[in-house]
């Protein structure tokens, strides 16, 4: 589904089903496997177009279950564990496993073995000799009440929030990604050096072209991705209900001078120059200061930080909208729609604002939906239609 500016969102009646108008082009699973995943010992399940909803008590594992499903999308833990501790206890190795339909592949398996400490996924049954080739293959998008941490927590939250989106959706992001943190590690571990052993501060500036070409490649695309998500942003918190004007932007200490338009060699220039000129300061504090690294994705309120001013339902309504605009932002790159993970969407959220996200939800075609709430009387109205399981303990009723 996706959300555009001339496009009303449609009102959804009481009862009405949200996942009626499935998308002809919308990912879904159509098998999942998974075994050793956290508290999941082994869960085989065969899943509707449509999806299905999942109750369970807390703690019993339904968080966990998303999480590995949306493993096939990112390859990491939604909620940044270590691999090796997503291995359930006493077990050596997880994996992943899903038939899918209207993906870029067909089939899916990812395992992680904590002896090798080594990651291996397999698609269409030929093994990647690259981790980057599998990124992206089963799209799917999570909303948690977790995602606050999007906008109250620390700036490296929605670093990590960019780098996902657009890694997962641009090989040239993503390449230009994985060069800037290895140029970044090698920089700062030359600072380490040269401060312990007294040598020679050239070495510093060994790192600094890569970081300096990667890391142009980053602010532009991360610019021009917040331009075109800005306005959106903006019409899906109006439309959960947000009375006050709420903006996104990209803050970073970089200003070249067409923004709309950004030149990678004004920006890597620019960047270049920060880093020879940082360099002594870097070298007294032992870290790199100035690049994407450091950079954030402003979130205002009525002009203020929504950060800082924001109420909890503010701060929630915002972290969702980043998730609608990481669904679009899939759906618009692959000509797909996700799979949409809902871990108890409608937590903390008065009813207002739950049933305007109905709404905005039920705003275009639908793809496949997996829904986890604590209470059967917590599946909304409109979801009703999916088909229901029960979670105890890391088993799914049959």
């Amino acid at each position: 589904m996706t959300v555009r500016a001339d496009a009303p969102v449609r009102p959804t009646g009481v009862g009405d089903d949200v996942t009626a108008d499935l998308s002809a082009d919308g990912v879904a699973i159509t098998t999942l496997a998974v075994r050793d995943f956290r508290n999941i010992a082994r869960l085989d399940l065969a899943l509707p177009a449509r999806g299905v909803a999942i109750v369970g008590s807390n703690g019993h594992g339904k968080t966990n279950l998303l999480e590995a499903i949306h493993y096939l999308h990112a390859l990491r833990s939604v909620r940044g564990a270590r691999d090796v501790d997503l291995v359930r206890f006493g077990a050596e190795a997880f994996h992943v496993a899903a038939t899918v339909r209207s993906a870029a592949v067909d089939d899916m398996r990812v395992g992680f073995g904590k002896s090798a400490r080594r990651k291996k996924v397999v698609l269409d049954g030929a093994e990647c000799e690259r981790l980057a080739d599998a990124l992206g293959a089963v799209p799917s998008v999570m909303f948690s009440p977790q995602d606050v941490a999007l906008v109250s927590g620390a700036p490296t939250e929605r670093r990590r929030y960019l780098d996902i989106t657009l890694a997962t959706t641009s090989r040239r992001y993503l390449a230009a990604l994985q060069k800037y943190r290895a140029a970044l590690v090698r920089r700062n571990a030359s600072l380490r050096e040269a401060a312990r052993r007294g040598a020679d501060p050239s070495r510093v500036a060994v790192w600094e072209p890569a970081l300096a070409e990667a890391g142009a490649t980053l602010w532009c695309e991360r610019r021009r991705w917040t331009r075109w998500a800005a306005p959106r942003f903006s019409e899906l918190v109006a439309a959960i209900g947000e009375r006050q004007q709420v903006t996104i932007d990209y803050h970073s200490a970089l200003a070249p001078t067409d923004t709309v338009a950004p030149d990678e060699s004004v920006v890597r220039a620019q960047l270049s120059a920060a880093l020879e000129r940082d360099r002594p300061h870097d070298l007294r504090r032992l870290m790199t200061h100035s690049g994407p690294h450091r950079d954030d994705l402003l979130i205002t309120l009525g002009g203020r930080s929504m950060r800082t001013f924001g109420s909890a339902g503010q701060q929630r309504t915002s972290a969702i909208a980043l998730r609608l605009l990481e669904r679009e932002t899939l759906r618009d790159r692959t000509g797909r729609s996700p799979v949409v993970l809902l871990d108890d969407p409608f937590a903390e959220l008065d009813g207002d604002r739950a049933r305007s996200i109905l709404r905005v939800l039920a705003g275009g075609a639908m793809g496949q939906t997996i829904l986890v709430v604590p209470r059967a009387n917590d599946v909304p109205g409109e979801y009703t239609a999916l088909e229901r399981h029960h979670m105890v303990d890391g088993v799914l009723d049959a």
